[in-house]
């Protein structure tokens, strides 16, 4: 009876060191980011940066983005970027001029397929231009100049990078992905685009040398 009562002190002892062993081997794992806790990332270097911004590039000068961003006052049509027919203007407030606003043709909602191709595309957020005043060119822009303006909170509406962030979730940005029947969508999938930018700006948004 005294054998099996040692016997069994000697194991729980074994067995409380090996716990306290192992306690101690995880929690200097963890606090080396290993154990069961996520290694923090590393933040994105400017070379994949740099790469990551050419996918953002490729969307902002894409037909369904750049058309409502000229160097002008007429907004652009179709994929060849053509002056908007019925000489329609970008107006005071970038609304369009009166009596010629956008919303007299783009509605709150897009027109069903069966309309035919090219009606003029709805949207909640109610169709407009940027205003003159800052009106964020994309058309023509070189990358460096683009990656310049869209960062620069004088010339995008003030927005610092977690606003335009935000501003990617806009309806009328979120628009180019589904633009209606005949219009050909922004190839780079969403997902893809919103990634891009992600590691763009974790990288400390650098942009081109030109």
């Amino acid at each position: 009876m005294r054998f099996v009562l040692r016997s069994s002190m000697l194991l729980a002892s074994t067995l409380l060191a090996s716990m306290l062993l192992a306690a101690c081997s995880g929690g200097g794992a963890g606090s080396a980011g290993g154990g069961g806790g996520s290694r923090p990332q590393p933040k994105p270097d400017a070379a994949a940066g740099l790469a990551a911004f050419e996918t953002v590039r490729a969307v902002f000068q894409h037909p369904r983005c750049q058309n409502c961003h000229p160097a002008g006052d007429a907004p652009l049509q179709g994929d060849e970027g053509r002056p908007h027919n019925q000489n329609v203007r970008r107006g005071p407030t970038g609304n369009g001029m009166v009596g010629a606003e956008c919303t007299t043709c783009h509605g709150p909602q897009p027109l069903p397929d069966l309309y035919g191709r090219h009606m003029p595309p709805g949207n909640v957020k109610g169709w407009h231009m940027p205003s003159p005043e800052m009106k964020l060119v994309f058309v023509g822009l070189s990358p460096r100049a683009l990656c310049e303006q869209v960062k620069d909170p004088a010339r995008n509406g003030g927005k610092d990078m977690a606003a335009l962030r935000a501003h990617l979730d806009d309806p009328l940005v979120v628009w180019g992905w589904s633009p209606g029947f005949g219009r050909a969508p922004i190839p780079t999938p969403r997902d893809a685009f919103l990634a891009a930018w992600d590691t763009w700006a974790s990288a400390g948004a650098p942009c081109p040398d030109r």
